[in-house]
């Protein structure tokens, strides 16, 4: 039978006791190998931590333009801050949504022989309209990195390694990343219905909350497209290149885009991004020999190679996504065309 949903995965199946942990390890293989997303329930977030945090999403896109403009993206080498619609590309068209990104804080690298990666460590710019928004979506990202933190150590199980497999990729400085987006609807007369195009996450792994009875996130399947609509308290889940690249491509980074809302529409999402530090490699697992012979390879794109070092992954992304902030800030780095998560 054709897949028409996402599978769904309750991750407090894993404190009920052996068998329930591993037939959730089961669940998660077969998720990732097959699809690539998935929804997450029994995560530990409440229903009024998700609530707060669209809130305060909310009130951001709420401020006047010039409060947003404040800490506009392209004023941030480290490609942090707001960009309003139609700031980001991918495939080199325009994405259709106005966003926040958030990373992790930091102090900037101040060291001109340092690989080209190590600029997108840098602070945040936190508007000073909302000063709530920065405590928190620092929490989220706290709470979101231990959930996966958890889904990792799980998977290095279920793959046949031991649980701190990934650990050191990840160390002290691990890149992640919080967005806020809002995708309006589309303008009068558009032709096109991209809220965000098809793409795949560069980096390790992606939790999604998506606006409670919204729509529009669609996931490729089979030469076609599944629907993700949310799913009431649940992250929307999906891997990124680097654990396809650190599995052979067993598990599988899946292109997945969003539709914009109809007219008159709104819908907001929060994707938080756990990746390992910049200047890390995600190691080659050696798989059991059942799921060796189940592993096609890494995915060849001539147009998108992807490196088994995270910075360089990502900071072809940013390049590609915001040509204003690469333009500004780092003409000695621009070149090729466009990839970025979202």
């Amino acid at each position: 039978m054709a897949l028409t949903s996402l599978p769904v995965l309750d991750l407090s199946a894993l404190d009920q006791g052996a068998a329930a942990a591993e037939d959730f390890r089961s669940r998660l293989l077969a998720a990732t190998h097959d699809v690539g997303f998935f929804y997450l329930t029994g995560h530990g977030l409440g229903d009024d931590e998700v609530a707060a945090a669209f809130a305060t999403a909310e009130r951001f896109f709420a401020l006047p333009l010039e409060d947003k403009l404040e800490v506009e993206m392209v004023n941030s080498p480290h490609f942090r801050g707001y960009n309003r619609t139609g700031g980001e590309l991918t495939q080199g068209r325009v994405d259709w949504r106005e966003q926040i990104d958030l990373g992790a804080e930091r102090d900037a690298v101040d060291d001109p022989d340092a690989p080209g990666y190590l600029r997108l460590e840098g602070p945040n710019q936190w508007p000073s309209g909302l000063p709530e928004l920065r405590e928190t979506f620092t929490a989220w990202g706290e709470r979101c990195s231990a959930i996966g933190t958890r889904l990792l150590r799980e998977w290095a199980v279920a793959l046949g390694s031991a649980p701190d497999v990934f650990d050191a990729a990840f160390a002290d400085r691990p890149s992640t990343l919080v967005k806020l987006i809002r995708y309006p609807g589309r303008r009068d007369g558009d032709t096109t219905a991209q809220g965000v195009g098809a793409h795949k996450d560069p980096g390790v792994l992606t939790l999604l909350m998506i606006e409670p009875g919204k729509g529009g996130l669609q996931v490729e399947h089979d030469g076609g497209w599944i629907d993700a609509p949310a799913l009431p308290g649940a992250f929307v889940v999906n891997i990124g290149e680097l654990l396809e690249f650190a599995t052979s491509g067993y598990l599988k980074a899946t292109s997945h885009r969003v539709v914009s809302p109809e007219p008159g529409q709104v819908r907001l999402s929060i994707p938080f991004f756990l990746n390992p530090a910049l200047d890390s490699t995600m190691p080659a697992l050696t798989l059991p020999p059942a799921l060796a012979a189940e592993a096609p390879g890494v995915t060849r794109d001539p147009d998108n190679v992807i490196s088994p070092t995270f910075g360089d992954n990502l900071l072809k992304a940013r390049l590609r996504a915001h040509p204003d902030v690469a333009a500004r800030h780092h003409p000695d780095l621009v070149g090729g065309a466009d990839h970025q998560q979202g």
